[in-house]
């Protein structure tokens, strides 16, 4: 990165501590990460490590206990629901293990919904609609439903919904982990891809073979990042 630049996500000193019947767990603490914009990061580590509550904090879907984040160099930490709500739909892709398409849409519709909650003219949105099944190798299949879908095609059409707003940052949890072996392959190929075309990708990911596919991996453990690396393709 350039001297002076400023990083897409900045996390400093962030904590979060769940409170239940009176018994506090520390889900993260102190985390200090640095995701500039075109990097692919993964973030690994054992069951119960904070991933999944880290990747929850990054995509505004949850408030950090303590600590500053900074997204496009403005601070989200203290927003207001309707305003995270706003910048969610603006500025991050979710990419879910669980694909979390909507059963009665049609892959078209479903892959639409983002631009319709942000109010896009109806010929603009059909352009981009096809435009990202057709990044994602599906727009064969507008007018087909979730059920009619393999994981590996339910999954292609959940990466197009992700991508169809532009985001600035793709966030994936885990997902390769509901598809089996050539499906998760697949699906990695096309992470890569939309990597190598700009997108900043942060991953959840426990698998080792899948971590190799980013340009740096952050090491969780108990709450904590105990090893950053860059990997070498």
């Amino acid at each position: 990165m350039a001297d002076g630049a400023v990083p897409l996500i900045h996390l400093e000193g962030v904590t979060k501590v769940f409170v239940t019947d009176e018994v506090e767990t520390h889900a993260l603490a102190g985390i200090h990460v640095d995701i500039n914009k075109g990097e692919y990061v993964s973030i690994s580590g054992p069951s119960g490590c904070g991933k999944s509550t880290l990747l929850a904090i990054l995509g505004l879907l949850d408030t950090p206990t303590d600590g500053t984040y900074i997204l496009n160099g403005k601070p989200v930490s203290g927003l207001k629901m309707q305003e995270r709500a706003r910048i969610r739909n603006r500025e991050i892709g979710f990419i879910f293990q669980a694909f979390n398409l909507i059963g009665d849409l049609t892959v078209y519709e479903n892959v639409e919904l983002p631009l319709t909650y942000r109010g896009t003219p109806g010929s603009e949105r059909k352009k981009l609609v096809h435009e990202a099944l057709e990044k994602v190798g599906m727009s064969h299949r507008v007018k087909h439903y979730p059920s009619q879908l393999s994981g590996g095609q339910q999954q292609r059409v959940a990466v197009a919904r992700a991508l169809v707003g532009s985001p600035s940052v793709l966030l994936a949890d885990e997902p390769t982990g509901n598809l089996d072996s050539a499906n998760g392959e697949a699906v990695m190929d096309l992470m890569r891809e939309l990597h190598r075309n700009g997108a900043t990708i942060v991953m959840v990911t426990h698998d080792p073979r899948y971590a190799r596919f980013a340009d740096r991996n952050i090491h969780l453990f108990d709450g904590r990042v105990v090893e950053e690396k860059m990997e070498v393709v």
